[in-house]
């Protein structure tokens, strides 16, 4: 007759006891910070100059009808525009013709490589004394949309083409196989394909914009074109109170929130597809 010997028990916590040690350890400094700052925090002080209703009032309608219109505006043309253009740089990255590739390459690096503010200045300043009597069409706010588009359009080129090359090559097969010309097929059967692949991350080059759209202030504005991040420093220094910064950051969110929700529900809807 056999006996068997009980194993010792193990000595120390177990993986998941030493995960829940931890979480609970990052828990309480989380709560010790908020009561530290809840605490030490003149909350009077603290709303009377963040929170002044007064300040936000006068901020009204001319938040809406003017730096929420033209921060809109300048991101609308100049994402049209650098889709257009990217799109355009796409076809020639993956062009069999070697100047093409050769120059959407280099105006890729190039636009990806620089600031967008020292494109805005290249464009505004650089482009009329290069070609005197030049006038770009819609005035300013067509030389925001090239000046802001340069640069989002490098952007959407790489991913326009990243689209194109993940639509399967029996696409393309199947369409020359019924007589298609190759710019029928690519324009017709592929692009499209490929657009809804890049919706996302096209949403997601929207939302910069959105943000970027904030450096025309360089370009020397007048009252009537100010976006949001001008319109709430001129009252940031008019009503010497950071009310309108609050403001000024709300606004933007109450753009690119709902913006974001769209990728996330857009990258879930092409999950499910797949």
């Amino acid at each position: 007759m056999t006996t068997t010997t009980a194993r010792p028990p193990r000595a120390g916590m177990t993986r998941r006891q030493r995960a829940k040690v931890t979480r609970g350890t990052q828990y309480a400094f989380l709560g010790l910070v908020v009561l530290f700052l809840a605490l030490k925090t003149d909350w009077k002080s603290f709303s009377d100059s963040f929170f002044r209703l007064d300040v936000a009032a006068s901020m009204w309608p001319r938040l809406l009808t003017e730096a929420i219109r033209n921060t809109l505006l300048y991101t609308l043309l100049a994402f049209a525009f650098g889709l257009a253009l990217g799109l355009r740089l796409a076809m020639m990255k993956l062009s069999s013709i070697g100047p093409y590739r050769w120059f959407a390459n280099g105006y890729v690096e190039l636009f990806r490589g620089l600031p967008s503010l020292v494109v805005l200045f290249m464009v505004a300043y650089g482009i009329p004394n290069a070609f005197p009597g030049f006038k770009f069409p819609g005035d300013f706010f067509g030389m925001v949309t090239v000046g802001l588009g340069l640069t989002a359009a490098a952007y959407m080129a790489e991913t326009i083409r990243a689209g194109i090359q993940a639509v399967p090559k029996g696409q393309m097969e199947a369409a020359r196989s019924l007589g298609m010309s190759p710019g029928r097929t690519m324009f017709s059967i592929i692009i499209p394909q490929a657009f809804r692949i890049v919706i996302p991350p096209l949403t997601n080059e929207l939302i910069l914009l959105v943000k970027d759209s904030s450096l025309v202030y360089v370009l020397g504005v007048s009252v009537a074109q100010y976006e949001l991040t001008k319109f709430g420093s001129s009252f940031l220094v008019s009503k010497a109170s950071p009310t309108p910064l609050i403001v000024v950051a709300l606004a933007y969110l109450a753009i690119t929130l709902p913006l974001s929700s769209l990728v996330r529900a857009l990258e879930k809807r092409f999950a499910k597809a797949r």
